[in-house]
């Protein structure tokens, strides 16, 4: 059976034997025969004991079991009395990014039925920066190039970002790109796995992309190497983008950034002079209070030499297997599905009249990360949750877990017992990417076909299914979907690229690209067709260092782990080859300290301390970094940024080295 893999948004499939259960990749598109140890041992976690097999309500302090048909009545009676009371925006829904295109197709057509806006998925945390400023710049939100055409391209720039370790099986894409040529150009903050088989290596301070990026622009502007003809003909703003980026001069970039000014200068040639280039980022570059002008910066600079298109792509990798499709179809409080905005009345008419309803509401909704205040207020009453795990996964998680227990209800829809369902009043049991069929879209916008294997463990069910009976319960209409594929044919039917397309391609296909395979060929999706230039300046981060808390703190991912490790950690075989966390700090910095590589150390910040393992590795000096896979977030800042996504590549920290040695598990969440 060909599953596609739950784990990051490369979008691998996989080959499952429905007897043994035996995993093997898949040799189509895309991953072309290849596979990483996520994928490999995927089935690991969606066999584990600690699967949730029955519905379970909360009496008192304690979790007892009941019937769907319970569950659904309670719940559903729970929601609407609320609604009666405080009104439809009382109430928040979370979708998830690890669920199919039809299951956050139905949370979000939930929400909006039921009046509100309030739905969001975990794209708030990673790369809705991305998605904001390219919006803005080129008028669709996404990544607008596939995986096959970094290899004839003649540089790559990969920003803020590993794939070594965040994407394994892109970097096949890469070298090839690199055998026939291309340069590859590696900006970081420590030396990553990535800049093993990097031409240049930038180790980049935290917080200053925006510097780097017109620094660059500067000496490509000044040494008249960019595209002229492209600029003229396909974009507009160039004078702002001129004058904005004279200042930046590589001598005055090489003292906020910490990169040579003659290594600014190489990097800003071969770039240009390439011909055709892309540029990957990832969260070292969205991550920031600065995340959109970061963003901006990037796609300034491929503008600049008009590498977008046939000539080159723009690439921000996403994290999940569906942020993508859970994006497109609509799991954000902001946009409607593919993007659209809410004020779009004639679009909103069009998902109206599918949906068998006059108009669906106006106003934005909660980000996933503004609903913790909102709560605070007592403006949220009720959240329900399919497959995230905020508890852990958000900055400052303390902050999250005092709003959880001020719920007055609180649904948890998920394959464990997480952090966040431990303060669930119910707890829903979802099937996992094994047990269910539907289709799924990573990075660059290919819509796959996923089959079942195997039946749901215990009673828990496809969060479609769920969903379903949930929709149903509450009154609203066009909830009688027998079938995932009913679904798939609806929103097939929002999408004009869609309409002409049908499920048995789908199925049978490496997949359906959406709204097409390479974006802004021939125009940009503005009213006037151009992509627009958009200047931005430095931004400083929220917190500064200081005398007592000299460090910056940043945030990084590990291959054999993943998000909160509530799938990795229950796959004995990647908890083998993740080994412990630990914090890489400089070599300059650990021997002023006294700190080796094993060494037990406290690092704290305004809002918490962990204690964890000392790493030396080549690392800016006055940099920590740690992954964010365990307690990462006790300590991070909750700081937005213009498209609601918190800094956790900055904090403000201190560290010191232990005397006495506690146990590793306490970096677990």
């Amino acid at each position: 059976m060909k599953v596609v893999c739950p784990y990051c948004g490369f979008g691998c499939k996989l080959v499952i034997d429905p007897q043994t259960l035996t995993v093997q990749p898949y040799k189509g598109e895309p991953n072309r025969g290849k596979i990483c140890p996520k994928g490999l041992y995927a089935m690991e976690f969606a066999l584990s004991k600690d699967r949730l097999k029955r519905p379970l309500k909360r009496e008192r302090n304690t979790l007892k079991p009941i019937t769907w048909g319970q569950a659904i009545d309670e719940i559903s009676h729970k929601l609407l009395e609320i609604r009666e009371f405080y009104g439809p925006d009382a109430v928040a829904f979370i979708a998830s990014s690890k669920i199919s295109n039809e299951e956050n197709y139905l949370l979000q057509k939930i929400a909006r039925l039921f009046g509100t806006n309030n739905i969001d998925n975990c794209a708030r945390l990673c790369h809705e920066a991305s998605v904001h400023a390219l919006k803005m710049t080129l008028g669709t939100g996404a990544q607008t190039n596939p995986y096959e055409d970094l290899e004839k391209f003649g540089v790559i720039v990969i920003w803020g970002y590993n794939p070594a370790e965040t994407h394994p099986v892109v970097v096949d894409y890469i070298r090839r790109a690199k055998e026939r040529g291309a340069k590859i150009i590696v900006i970081d903050v420590r030396e990553t796995v990535t800049m093993r088989f990097a031409d240049y290596k930038l180790i980049i301070k935290p917080g200053t992309d925006v510097v780097l990026a017109n620094s660059i622009m500067h000496v490509i502007i000044k040494e008249e190497l960019y595209n002229a003809d492209f600029i003229k003909k396909r974009t507009t703003g160039f004078s702002e983008i001129r004058m904005a980026t004279m200042k930046y001069t590589p001598e005055y970039a090489e003292k906020v950034t910490g990169i040579p000014a003659s290594l600014i200068r190489e990097v800003a040639r071969e770039f240009a002079l390439a011909g055709s280039g892309a540029i990957m980022w990832g969260m070292g570059v969205t991550q920031h209070v600065s995340g959109v002008e970061n963003v901006l910066a990037i796609v300034d600079l491929a503008l600049l030499l008009g590498y977008i298109g046939e000539r080159g792509g723009l690439y921000p990798m996403r994290g999940q297997n569906n942020v993508q499709g859970a994006a497109y179809m609509g799991a954000l409080s902001e946009f409607l599905p593919g993007y659209i905005p809410l004020d779009d009345e004639k679009f909103r008419k069009r998902v109206a009249s599918l949906w068998g309803v006059e108009d669906i509401p106006t106003e934005r909704g909660l980000y996933l990360t503004e609903l913790w205040d909102a709560i605070e207020r007592g403006d949220l009453m009720a959240l329900y949750i399919v497959g995230e795990n905020p508890a852990v996964s958000e900055a400052n998680f303390a902050r999250v877990r005092k709003a959880l227990k001020k719920l007055d209800l609180l649904v948890v829809q998920d394959l464990f017992m997480t952090q966040t369902a431990r303060y669930a009043h119910y707890l829903l049991p979802a099937s996992s990417f094994c047990e269910k069929e539907g289709s799924y879209m990573n990075s660059e916008r290919r819509i796959q076909w996923s089959e079942k294997v195997i039946e749901p463990l215990g009673d828990s069910k496809p969060d479609w299914e769920i969903l379903t009976m949930l929709g149903k319960a509450l009154g609203l209409p066009g909830f009688n979907y027998s079938s995932v594929e009913e679904i798939t044919e609806e929103y097939f039917r929002l999408f004009p690229e869609l309409e002409e397309r049908d499920i048995k391609e789908l199925k049978e296909s490496d997949g359906i690209f959406l709204p097409k395979k390479r974006l802004h060929t021939w125009e940009f999706a503005m009213p006037d067709g151009k992509a627009r230039f958009v200047a931005v300046e430095r931004i400083f981060p929220w917190e500064s260092t200081n005398n007592d808390y000299p460090f910056a703190l940043t945030t990084v991912r590990l291959m054999s782990n993943y998000n909160t490790g509530e799938m990795a950690l229950r796959s004995p075989s990647l908890v083998k080859l993740m080994g412990e966390p630990k914090a890489v700090i400089s070599e300059n910095d650990a021997r002023r300290l006294g700190i080796k590589t094993g060494d037990l150390i406290e690092i704290a910040t305004r809002r918490g301390k962990i204690r964890i393992k000392a790493e030396i590795g080549k690392i800016g000096e006055g940099v920590i970094a740690i992954p964010f896979h365990f307690k990462a977030n006790k300590l991070t800042s909750s700081a937005l940024n213009k498209a609601g996504t918190p800094e956790f590549k900055f904090s403000a920290a201190r560290i010191r080295k232990l005397k006495t040695e506690r146990p590793t598990q306490d970096n677990y969440p």
